[in-house]
């Protein structure tokens, strides 16, 4: 009889080791877990502020381009001016 104990002895131990193992295993998958998540927070701060930089640049971006533009209407209409005054000069 002291062997059959033995052996479910034996078993007991063999199953509480491989909880064991179980339970180290899932606190370090929870504690890389935890770190991925915040990692995910930081990329996602990071590319909010990304994309809020591309806003900022684009609306800039258009307010050149209008300026741009409209010197290139005051001296389309300088240059169309000044050819006016010199053929009415010949």
């Amino acid at each position: 009889m002291t062997l059959g104990n033995d052996r479910i002895k034996k078993k007991f131990d063999d199953i509480d080791d491989k909880i064991d193992l179980m339970m180290e295993c899932c606190q370090s998958l929870q504690s890389e877990n935890k770190v991925l998540l915040l990692r995910i927070e930081t990329l996602k701060a990071d590319l909010d502020g990304k994309i809020t930089a591309e806003t900022d640049n684009s609306e800039q971006e258009a307010v050149i381009q209008s300026k741009i533009e409209g010197l290139f209407l005051k001296l389309d209409t300088f240059s169309t001016g000044q050819n006016k005054t010199e053929s009415s000069n010949l």
